[in-house]
């Protein structure tokens, strides 16, 4: 490993990453006005427009000289949401005077590049020339955006190793959750710890263990260049899906496997379910993923509902995919979330995606399915362009707005409204999406609190729609076959 790219004493930050912060303090200050009368608070300000600190993490990775970890172990740390990544400094001795508020020149090693709560890092080379009985010393603290501490660091603690474990030499998969609110997902998302220096992985999945079945072919495989993959094919019934990784080297040789992870996801009755693109399917604050609960406004619901979201959707896609991936759920109520990917852009006009509900609204009833439509917040395109390099059209308030206007004509929730006191020149201020698109943890918690409050007039609208097409059916039977008498 070269360390140097990590930032030996001189830390690279985030360059990945863009480095801004151009919401003005007066626009913040005005959105702190607006929230506070709701009881939804952004964070809070010190006298200077800064991020007041957030609790020191707690390191989770505990040794002794008598339980020592590996030269290439995990560290890991309890996870700070609102983080975009983490800072990490090592130390040769204890040192007593540590400024848990700032960085520390005598630190031998530092990192800001790592964007979960869990590193793999070589050991060995960091902490070269200490005795195997010398314990390096470590701390961790939480980094927004522009690579500025939101967190004290923690309290140091020491890293005892031995050379005589084993190293980690295969990726760690992250467990997918299988319980609460939002965690059935129809489109799962794969994702490891990374080995050191690892820089692309082949991801396989299974329809049989194929640690028990060697010979197993897989049902897909993907080569991911980061520690995630998005599986864009819905994985359901009575089974149990099994997948693994491993890494890639530069030649494109595979090294050992991980160890085997599985999933089951039950195509049954479900009274609600949501079809979306990304801003359902979950995540958020650029470094979240829909398996991080708490970036999922469906986790926040005071009710269960099936998540059949694909990131990336565009409101065409969605009826499409509607007999293949909503009927299996049967759901009585189908909340529809759609539109941000299709008007943001300029592909698609107002009236296209207009269409494309229709047909999502007719097959509802062609099926039994109540439709409610949720209303699309604002975005930021400032901040979708700097996160994600797409630009965005200059209409895409009046598209939002024409677009809003059609839904609220329809079963609905006016999730847009729940956003209109913050955004005071018309755009999703950072507090609540930080990359301009997605909405983090109190955005989320935004639509989820304007669902539960309107559910049952909602569920009352879309009982009666349904009612009323159904009549408006049956007369025009009845008109078709009277004139054919």
């Amino acid at each position: 490993m070269n360390i140097a790219r990590y930032g030996k004493r001189n830390v690279r930050r985030f360059q990945r990453l863009p480095l801004w912060r151009r919401v003005s303090r007066k626009l913040r200050v005005l959105s702190a006005i607006a929230a506070c009368a709701l009881g939804f608070a952004p964070p809070s300000m010190d006298a200077h427009g800064g991020t007041v600190t957030q609790p020191a993490p707690e390191i989770l990775t505990r040794t002794s000289a008598q339980n020592p970890v590996s030269y290439s172990p995990v560290l890991s740390w309890t996870k700070e949401s609102n983080a975009v990544a983490y800072e990490l400094e090592f130390f040769p001795t204890a040192v007593a005077d540590l400024d848990p508020q700032a960085e520390d020149a005598r630190a031998i090693f530092r990192t800001s590049q790592v964007f979960e709560n869990a590193v793999n890092l070589p050991l060995d080379e960091i902490r070269a020339g200490l005795s195997e009985s010398q314990p390096l010393w470590w701390r961790v603290r939480a980094l927004d955006l522009d690579g500025e501490g939101i967190s004290p660091f923690s309290m140091p603690a020491p890293l005892y190793a031995s050379a005589a474990l084993p190293r980690m030499s295969v990726p760690l998969p992250h467990p997918r959750p299988d319980r609460g609110r939002g965690s059935a997902m129809l489109f799962p998302v794969y994702s490891w710890v990374k080995p050191d220096g690892a820089k692309n992985f082949e991801v396989a999945l299974y329809s049989v263990d194929p640690e028990q079945t060697p010979d197993a072919e897989p049902l897909a495989a993907w080569v991911a260049p980061y520690a995630e993959q998005y599986d864009d094919t819905p994985r359901m019934g009575d089974m149990t899906y099994y997948w693994r990784v491993r890494v890639l080297d530069e030649a494109n040789r595979p090294g050992a496997w991980s160890e085997v992870s599985s999933f089951r996801m039950e195509a049954r009755h479900w009274e609600v379910a949501v079809l979306g693109d990304s801003i359902s399917h979950g995540g958020g604050h650029i470094s979240y993923s829909p398996e991080d609960l708490e970036y999922s406004w469906l986790a926040y619901l005071d009710f269960p509902a099936v998540n059949l979201s694909q990131s990336g959707d565009l409101t065409q896609l969605m009826a499409d995919r509607f007999e293949r991936d909503v009927l299996p759920f049967s759901p009585d109520y189908l909340m529809i979330f759609c539109g941000t990917n299709d008007l943001r852009a300029g592909e698609v006009t107002v009236e296209e995606a207009i269409a494309n509900v229709e047909r999502l609204k007719e097959k509802c009833l062609a099926y039994g399915v109540r439709p409610i439509f949720l209303t699309l917040p604002p975005i930021n395109p400032e901040n979708i362009e700097r996160v994600f390099g797409e630009e965005i059209t200059d209409e895409w308030q009046e598209r939002f707005a024409a677009f809003n206007a059609y839904l609220r004509g329809q079963p609905h929730i006016d999730t847009a409204a729940a956003f209109a006191p913050y955004a005071a020149n018309g755009e999703l201020p950072d507090w609540l999406g930080l990359d301009g698109l997605h909405e983090d943890i109190v955005g989320k918690q935004l639509i989820a609190a304007r669902v539960n409050a309107n559910w049952e007039a909602a569920k009352q609208a879309a009982d009666e729609f349904l009612r009323t097409q159904i009549q408006i059916s049956e007369t025009r039977k009845e008109n078709v076959h009277a004139e054919s008498d």
